[in-house]
């Protein structure tokens, strides 16, 4: 395996969450199991490159398609990529590198060229299927919560689950925080209602108006959830969605919000 496919920093933070290794058999005890850092590796090569799981080099990686596949299968069921998503932001927090009060929200489409859950005709690619990326980042762009949806599902569906996906956020003394002050965000949230179930939870909303003039200086905030965007769509796989099963694009998705993290915690020490 390649060192540097799972950097040690990583594999420090990702095994103490990985569910226990199954003990083998004494009688017929098959082939040995894959390490769990190997099969990592080979998750991260198809996130990274985007290549298709049976393309994955065996040789190099150390595992094959088929095994990392189903160790992300696993692992995506098991919940560890939103918990290792959340220790990460804990740790910003406690280096004091989130700012938590302003944060800004959009959403992304993307192609989707196979079927399965959370794809739908997509507006502004002749109807091609689609899903839709929804993220929240704070001032400074980290990521705070993703979500999936299909290409036919307005913005604004997805506010309130955002806020409602954001972990709470430890690392400091005093109550964890798991909300904004401030939400900034373009022209497709702008509905009163969502302005007064904003209010509701204690967060103002700083939403640009549609039929104004641009000009507002919102911008000069909210860019930052463009530039995560285009950070997220550096990891190949995520650029155009193959997973038919919704649950698993949402996990690579998580785990590469949480090595955008994890680059921030390097470069901030």
């Amino acid at each position: 395996m390649r060192a540097d496919l799972v950097p040690d920093d990583l594999w420090e933070r990702v095994a103490p969450l990985l569910p226990p290794t199954p003990e083998r058999r004494r009688r017929h005890p098959g082939r040995l199991r894959v390490p769990d850092r190997v099969a990592l590796a080979g998750v991260l090569y198809v996130l990274r490159t985007g290549v298709a799981w049976r393309d994955v080099p065996t040789e190099s990686v150390g595992c094959s398609g088929a095994t990392a596949w189903r160790r992300l299968r696993d692992w995506t069921e098991a919940g560890v990529w939103s918990r290792l998503h959340a220790a990460l932001l804990t740790e910003l927090r406690r280096g004091g590198l989130l700012e938590l009060d302003d944060c800004s929200v959009d959403g992304s489409h993307i192609r989707a060229l196979k079927r399965g859950d959370l794809v739908g005709p997509s507006p502004v690619d002749r109807a091609r299927s689609g899903s839709k990326h929804h993220l929240i980042v704070d001032r400074q762009g980290t990521p705070l919560a993703v979500t999936l949806t299909g290409g036919n599902r307005h913005d604004v569906t997805q506010l309130l689950p955002l806020l409602d996906a954001i972990p709470t956020i430890r690392g400091l003394r005093g109550r964890p925080r798991h909300r904004p002050r401030r939400l900034y965000a373009d022209r497709g949230y702008d509905f009163d209602k969502y302005r007064r179930l904003l209010w509701k939870r204690g967060i103002k909303p700083m939403i640009a108006r549609r039929g104004v003039a641009h000009g507002s200086g919102l911008g000069k905030v909210r860019w930052v959830v463009e530039r995560a965007f285009a950070w997220l769509h550096q990891f190949k796989r995520l650029h155009i969605r193959y997973e038919r099963r919704a649950d698993l694009h949402l996990g690579l998705l998580e785990l590469a919000c949480s090595l955008i993290c994890l680059r921030r915690l390097r470069t901030s020490f």
